[in-house]
């Protein structure tokens, strides 16, 4: 869930659980915000709710009352389906209340505890205690998301952490929510997004992130945020 544009104070700080997780926050401004897709799954405080963010395949748009502040937790890739229980692909393209997912006597403490504390840490600790009680994430995945960052294909990427094609396809579905191919394309939009905030041009940006030319970027960018690369920096 990595956001673009105005509209909303956004701050984010690295989470306790290690490997690229955050915790965020913002407060909702007057227009609505435009999610990016980032190969990753969501808990959320927003208003006194909570709720799971599913893995997107194209951008989502956030809203809600002018003011209102939201917290979230934001997984690592492949971790959030070990703390909430649920294949990723279950929830792509999904916002869902976290009690279909936990029982509610679990979800109704968790609410009381994050309405008196601080909810970022209160949102780290059940988290951090889940994954205590479940399996140990598959290291096959890290190497999976280093792989496809790193600009290599998916069949390189399969043979490099020796599965097949259609095991790498079946692993990465319940782990990140989709394909290989689509993830390697939402970690690519990124890798772009951060070059081109960084002030290099669009033209570098795109041989740099492995896009074929400056055309091919741009169709990326519209196919996956909806809006041009430009829209996004603004």
């Amino acid at each position: 869930m990595s956001e673009s544009g105005g509209g909303s104070d956004y701050r984010e700080r690295a989470s306790r659980l290690g490997g690229g997780a955050v915790v965020w926050s913002r407060t909702l401004g007057a227009g609505p915000q435009r999610v990016l897709p980032d190969g990753c799954t969501d808990l959320i405080w927003i208003g006194g709710r909570l709720l799971v963010a599913g893995p997107d395949t194209r951008a989502h748009l956030a809203g809600g009352p002018a003011g209102t502040r939201a917290v979230g937790l934001r997984f690592a890739p492949g971790t959030g389906p070990s703390v909430l229980g649920s294949p990723a692909c279950e929830l792509r393209d999904q916002r869902v209340p976290l009690a279909a997912l936990w029982p509610e006597a679990e979800v109704r403490r968790l609410r009381e505890r994050a309405c008196e504390g601080r909810v970022g840490r209160v949102l780290e600790a059940v988290a951090l205690d889940r994954l205590r009680d479940a399996e140990p994430v598959d290291p096959v995945l890290g190497e999976v998301v280093a792989g496809l960052s790193g600009g290599r294909s998916v069949a390189e990427v399969a043979r490099v952490v020796g599965l097949g094609a259609r095991q790498l396809h079946r692993r990465s579905l319940a782990a990140f929510g989709y394909g290989p191919k689509t993830l390697g394309r939402v970690l690519r939009l990124n890798r772009a997004l951060e070059l081109a905030r960084g002030g290099m041009p669009f033209a570098e940006v795109a041989a740099v992130a492995g896009y074929a030319d400056q055309a091919h970027l741009a169709r990326e960018v519209r196919g996956l945020a909806g809006v041009p690369l430009g829209g996004l920096l603004g």
